[in-house]
């Protein structure tokens, strides 16, 4: 079953939506320049709202270690996202589980990537483009090698209309969708919402009818 990640959540009304839709991970930008951003107070109050089994994931963006630590007094159970030029020891600094972006583009090794965060819980691959963040962008996901060994995230221009290719093109662990679920920046559209999480249930339904090989 592939997991649904939807990022830059900044009011009460999208996170009930949102978890309502069948949303396993919602994502709160920590990040003063994004147009998504939040604070950890206001990241804290919004997460409270989750029920079990739905993750807080806080993204950072080049973040000192107070930043990252503040994040986590506020939300306690949340999941980091790096999505900067953190390095591995920058990762790893608050001992938290993590996911680290990848920002694909040609030329970009990422098996040498994976193998220089081996101790990310996951890849999230999005669109290389100025600045940081996908801004909602789709990259080709031919990119894409196979066996990269770490758990993918496939982000980057995903909507209600191209995530079934995309799951069925990479067959990742999880997609995260921003932009292709919204109104406007940082306000979510709750029917988008539901149709993302229903065309995910509908790749891998496909998926799992698909003729196993011998």
């Amino acid at each position: 079953m592939t997991r649904i990640k939807i990022c830059g959540l900044t009011r009460e009304a999208d996170i009930d939506a949102a978890v309502a839709a069948g949303a396993d991970a919602l994502g709160f930008v920590l990040y003063a320049k994004s147009a998504r951003a939040v604070t950890a107070d206001r990241a804290a109050a919004l997460a409270r709202r989750l029920p079990p089994f739905v993750t807080p994931v806080l993204l950072f963006v080049n973040a000192t270690p107070s930043e990252v630590a503040q994040g986590l007094q506020a939300v306690p159970n949340a999941l980091l996202q790096f999505h900067g030029d953190e390095s591995p020891e920058d990762c790893a600094a608050a001992g938290r589980p993590y996911l680290r972006a990848a920002r694909m583009a040609p030329g970009f090794d990422l098996l040498d990537f994976a193998t220089r965060y081996p101790q990310a819980q996951g890849l999230l691959l999005d669109a290389h483009v100025e600045g940081y963040g996908g801004a909602g962008k789709v990259f080709d996901w031919s990119l894409i090698p196979a066996n990269v060994g770490s758990p993918l995230v496939l982000s980057g221009g995903l909507n209600p209309a191209n995530v079934i290719d995309g799951i069925t093109h990479v067959r990742p662990w999880a997609v995260d969708v921003s932009s292709g679920v919204e109104q406007a920046k940082g306000i979510k559209d709750a029917g988008q919402m539901r149709e993302f999480c229903a065309a995910v249930r509908e790749a891998d339904e496909r998926l799992a009818r698909e003729p196993k090989p011998h």
